[in-house]
């Protein structure tokens, strides 16, 4: 009986670089030169990406991307990709996830602990009874997590016999059994008057720090914040002395990655918050992240009018790209998302962030469309995806 012949993977690689290089029209040179490079990155990088399609990986998909741009177009998009694009690895990812205790959490508890004790910082550990107040400040902090992105499993395996399962729950949908669960786990542990003093809501990436908490029109409070804020003020009314969180608690909010731009809106809209928010129950706030993008990241900001500011010369083709391969059936399916952050299209991601970035595990909304959209070109030209994004959205 006669069996097709097994391809391999490196076969398939070739087939895939030789159909780059058609679609490119490069000469032997440039595309000796360029095989290289997109060899090393797909195999360090790009072909990680969750959300290819079965029997696809980055190379597959890079061919199909630049057919879709006009000949005269395809060098810049494949700049764009060579040039500007950055991507976020599971391992990066990874590595973030694990400096969160030791970098963020610990200096800080640290600081508290030595204040407290009147010493320097770095004298808490020096005696039994600062590493013994140290330990116990720590066990008096409690991790949630705000979305599938906060990664709760890594962080738990990270800090395995350093934090207690009973204090890291990995979604903020905290029901009365489980407020009151943690809080017995945690009198049994350090006595009958032990609360949190600490809370550290996690999620892995902000752009533009808008939906964490905002007041629509002056309305009331929507977002991860409020919905939080909810929780705990009706789980602290049903449960009496038996809620676990101290009053006027602290509350620590960290993303594993964040914008400058996502950084300076959460700073403004806590201090919005402290405001508007009605018998709040925390008292202090802080917003800390894991790697702060920066500025320059973005290939322009679009001003209140709508006009685009091109961060450096060398991004103009770019934003002129995402200008021209545009189908506002994108805006028109997610308008209503849209609308909230002030935008009449989406030419440059929500909020207008137009950042060429790609997670691992998703595309953020808030990168450059002309990445991630697929379209049927109702309302312009038809999008095709470099990076498929799975949207909640619509």
């Amino acid at each position: 009986m006669w069996t097709a012949p097994r391809v391999s993977k490196a076969m398939i690689n070739v087939l895939a670089l030789n159909l780059v290089a058609s679609v490119m029209d490069w000469d032997n040179e440039r595309a000796t030169n360029e095989y290289a490079w997109l060899r090393m990155m797909s195999a360090m990088k790009y072909d990680g990406y969750s959300d290819f399609r079965a029997g696809v990986r980055f190379l597959e998909s890079l061919v199909s991307w630049l057919r879709h741009f006009k000949p005269k177009d395809r060098e810049t998009a494949y700049a764009l990709v060579r040039n500007r694009l950055v991507y976020i690895s599971s391992a990066e990812m990874q590595r973030v996830i694990e400096n969160f205790i030791p970098e963020i959490v610990t200096p800080y508890l640290r600081k508290a602990v030595a204040s407290a004790m009147g010493v320097r910082p770095y004298e808490v550990w020096r005696t039994d009874a600062g590493a013994k107040a140290f330990s116990d400040h720590l066990r008096r902090c409690l991790f949630v997590g705000l979305s599938d992105g906060s990664r709760i499993d890594v962080l738990r395996r990270a800090n395995a016999g350093r934090l207690s399962q009973e204090q890291v729950v990995p979604m903020m949908n905290v029901d009365n059994d489980k407020w009151k669960g943690l809080g017995e786990d945690l009198r049994k542990e350090l006595g009958p008057d032990a609360k949190f003093q600490e809370v550290y809501l996690i999620d892995d990436f902000t752009a533009s720090g808008t939906t964490f908490i905002r007041f629509p029109e002056g309305g009331k409070p929507k977002g991860k914040l409020a919905k939080f804020e909810k929780i705990v003020q009706d789980a602290s009314v049903a449960l009496g002395d038996d809620f676990p969180l101290a009053n006027g608690y602290t509350l620590h909010i960290h993303h594993y990655l964040s914008t400058a731009q996502a950084r300076e809106a959460l700073e403004g809209r806590i201090e919005e918050a402290n405001g508007k928010l009605a018998s709040r129950s925390y008292g202090d706030a802080y917003v800390t992240e894991g790697m702060l993008l920066p500025p320059d990241l973005r290939i322009g900001s679009v001003d209140a009018g709508g006009t685009m500011t091109v961060t450096k010369p060398a991004d103009e083709p770019y934003v002129a790209l995402c200008g021209t391969y545009y189908d506002d059936e994108l805006f028109k399916r997610l308008e209503v998302h849209c609308k909230e952050a002030g935008q009449s299209d989406m030419r440059y991601g929500y909020a207008n962030c137009a950042l060429p970035l790609i997670l691992e595990h998703n595309t953020p909304n808030n990168s450059i469309p002309i990445l991630w959209a697929e379209t049927k070109g109702k309302l312009g030209l038809p999008m095709r995806a470099l990076f498929l994004r799975r949207d909640r959205h619509g």
